[in-house]
């Protein structure tokens, strides 16, 4: 892949963060989702031809700044943390203002935590399943709403091996996707969602854990005689976005590019442990 795509260097992240906050939510959304479609354009024709879902990334964010996106045109948004993600959603303004939102979890998600997620209003996509015990929790979870549409979910890969991501070993992940489709009526499997490591350098050649989520899909497609169009690959975030798409990603998640920096110091999230802490500086 060309230069063009690469990664975004820290100093560039900020001006863009900057940029965001300065010419309002409106600017960078629109400037973000032109960026997505060249990524779109400059895909190779061997991929499946899915059109990326864009998920706007609003953790630390206040709701007005969720309702400016959506009136914006944007419908998808992402959250890290539980906490935040349910007073966000449950915003009266949001709700109100909001009707077609469809909110994405994307943090580490701890088994106390289920139940409150589950709460959540308009709730679309768990995108973090990382083990067989967590699937079977938010499945019964999801049952007891009697929801008439099962809960979508993607099951997480550290195709990295750092011990600071969270997501099942590469070899894992066929034995949880199959106790998904044969144990989880409540769910709906629907793709794969890696963090990676950050700051590849793109000069070097794609990115290797984009490339590891490929061939994971490859090998399940395979063993679960489906075409690859059926498994999405959630991967790709403020930084390496558009490389993302160029390699197959039909789902990224992006915050700081649309939304501004985050302040951390004001959003304490309740629920963040030493193990949550891990990914508190990624950067989606």
């Amino acid at each position: 892949m060309g230069s063009a795509c690469g990664a975004v260097a820290p100093q560039r992240m900020w001006r863009a963060g900057r940029m965001s906050a300065e010419l309002g939510v409106g600017f960078s959304l629109r400037a973000v989702n032109e960026r997505l479609q060249q990524a779109v354009a400059r895909r190779p024709q061997n991929l499946p031809a899915i059109q990326p879902r864009l998920v706007a990334v609003s953790k630390t964010k206040p709701a007005d700044m969720v309702i400016e996106a959506y009136n914006h045109g944007q419908r998808t948004f992402g959250e890290n943390y539980v906490q935040e993600l349910l007073e966000k959603a449950s915003n009266p303004n949001i709700l109100s203002s909001c009707p077609e939102i469809k909110w994405h979890f994307i943090g580490h998600l701890q088994k106390q935590n289920v139940n409150k997620l589950m709460a959540v209003p308009n709730l679309f996509m768990l995108e973090t399943v990382d083990s067989v015990k967590l699937a079977d929790k938010v499945n019964s979870s999801w049952q007891k709403k009697s929801s008439p549409e099962r809960l979508k979910v993607m099951v997480q890969i550290n195709t990295s091996g750092e011990e600071s991501k969270h997501g099942l070993r590469p070899s894992e992940m066929i034995t949880v996707v199959e106790h998904i489709h044969a144990k989880c009526p409540s769910l709906e499997f629907v793709g794969l969602m890696t963090i990676g490591s950050f700051g590849h350098d793109l000069s070097q050649g794609p990115n290797p854990d984009f490339q590891v989520l490929l061939s994971l899909r490859e090998e399940l497609c395979k063993k679960l005689k489906v075409p690859a169009e059926q498994v999405e690959l959630s991967m790709g975030m403020s930084g390496d976005f558009q490389h993302a798409i160029e390699v197959g990603s039909t789902n990224v998640r992006v915050g700081s590019i649309i939304f501004g920096e985050r302040d951390y110091s004001k959003k304490p999230a309740p629920e963040k442990t030493t193990a949550d802490l891990k990914g508190v500086t990624q950067e989606h």
